[in-house]
């Protein structure tokens, strides 16, 4: 259900971008071909662009260097009555939602379904055979086209009839009725969008002025038709689903689209703008996933225990320091801590070593009892409190565990919850460098989450 909406609420955002190009840069124009390919890819588009998943590396703060665990999760269920009627509430609300939703794509549909049923049974009653045209009585209009046939009012005087006949033609030749089924369809599912209708009518103006312009290429005196366009200008059309010549709606600008100046080919260039605007959109909406890039961390395999471990390494990654000079060296090639050559201590923990230390059983070992043992505090659950705690500590020189502190903290409970089962760790067996122990840095992230 949230899937859903989050794809609709995408779905219209991509439109709502789109439009905004194509009003501001491209509704004036005479390109009407160009104008009209922009709004059905755009249509396209905006059903198709919530669907792509960027792949991106997580931006990280903490500047640690030293050896990343992957990462723990501790999961519990909420803890009090109010948290579970918020959550009943919450769902309620998104059920409403959804059935108001699809009670009204529902209606849409079923209109779209009436309207060519209702077609169809016209055509079935009043068509000849190998004849497109069919005449009809009783409908307020002039005469419409659809599912390749053009319907026109029987009142109509041959000479009138013949003109709108041509204007008609037009629009079987140029498939518009596939636009509008198409467009319709869009409609249904993006009811709640004000653009979409925005779309709607500047599609059906792009048809009829494309279809007055093939008449008037082929030799209709301009006057003559305009005539014609005033005298039907209060008629009405019979279907949504049909382009009619008398839609009212358009006569205006149909007439000062005649004799406007067309459009360069040059001036097409400026479509070129969509595609940064589009992009921004597009980075700022689409879906992310997580690529781990990191050269110490780990990768451990699926432990199965009460709380979930994950498969692969953390997805917090350290930037890569930049490249320190080349450390000191004895006379046997072995690497010396440049902190205890300058201070003549030893105790400074390495951030990676010869022989790293090694937990019994192993990383997936320590992550297992990471998770066993780390309760969630009962206050945080009351309280509704998750996210991710890291640690970092200090395997010594004896495989003991020191110099714990929280790197980037949620909440008192889950700190102090955290720090307690880092501070209980078993003895490592310790690293060494150079045939010697010695302290070795670790960070470990534990993410408290709650169903």
């Amino acid at each position: 259900m949230n899937t859903l909406f989050v794809y609709m609420v995408k779905v219209a955002l991509y439109m709502i971008a789109f439009y905004l190009v194509y009003s501001i840069m491209l509704s004036r124009d005479t390109s009407y071909t160009r104008n009209r390919a922009f709004i059905i890819l755009s249509l396209l588009l905006a059903l198709i662009f919530p669907f792509i998943t960027l792949q991106t590396i997580k931006p990280w703060n903490i500047q640690f260097f030293g050896k990343i665990l992957s990462e723990v999760f501790i999961t519990a269920s909420a803890g009090t009555n109010k948290a579970l009627n918020h959550g009943i509430s919450t769902s309620g609300i998104l059920h409403l939602i959804y059935s108001i939703y699809i009670v009204v794509v529902s209606v849409y549909i079923l209109k779209l379904l009436i309207d060519l049923f209702n077609l169809l049974l016209l055509i079935i009653r009043h068509r000849d055979e190998g004849c497109r045209i069919i005449r009809f009585h009783g409908f307020n209009t002039s005469g419409f086209s659809a599912m390749g046939y053009i319907f026109i009012n029987a009142k109509l005087s041959p000479e009138d009839a013949g003109e709108i006949i041509r204007h008609e033609q037009n629009h079987l030749k140029q498939n518009h009725f596939i636009d509008i089924i198409f467009m319709e369809m869009v409609k249904a599912f993006q009811w709640f969008n004000p653009v979409v209708y925005l779309f709607n009518r500047s599609l059906r103006a792009i048809h009829e002025y494309q279809a007055d312009q093939e008449c008037l290429s082929s030799g209709v005196p301009i006057v003559n038709y305009q005539s014609l366009l005033l005298s039907q200008v209060f008629k009405s059309r019979a279907f949504n689903l049909t382009n009619s010549f008398s839609n009212p709606s358009l006569i205006k600008k149909r007439m000062l689209m005649m004799t406007k100046k067309r459009t360069s080919p040059i001036a097409s260039t400026k479509i070129l703008i969509v595609v940064p605007v589009i992009g921004l959109v597009f980075l700022a909406i689409s879906a992310y996933s997580v690529i781990p890039k990191s050269s110490v961390k780990q990768i451990v395999p699926v432990i199965s225990t009460q709380n979930s471990l994950t498969e692969s390494g953390s997805d917090l990654v350290a930037p890569p320091p930049p490249p320190p000079p080349p450390p000191p060296s004895d006379s046997k090639g072995n690497i010396r801590d440049v902190k205890e050559e300058s201070t003549g201590k030893s105790d400074e923990p390495f951030v990676v070593v010869e022989q790293m230390p090694m937990f019994p059983g192993g990383d997936g070992a320590l992550l297992q009892y990471i998770s066993e043992n780390t309760k969630y505090p009962e206050n945080a659950k009351t309280q509704n409190i998750q996210g991710k705690v890291i640690i970092r500590f200090c395997v010594t020189p004896d495989g003991g565990v020191s110099l714990a502190s929280v790197l980037k903290g949620v909440s008192p409970e889950l700190d102090v919850e955290a720090m307690r089962v880092v501070n209980t760790l078993p003895s490592f067996r310790p690293g060494t460098q150079g045939g010697k122990a010695v302290p070795v840095w670790y960070m470990v992230p534990i993410a408290f989450t709650l169903k």
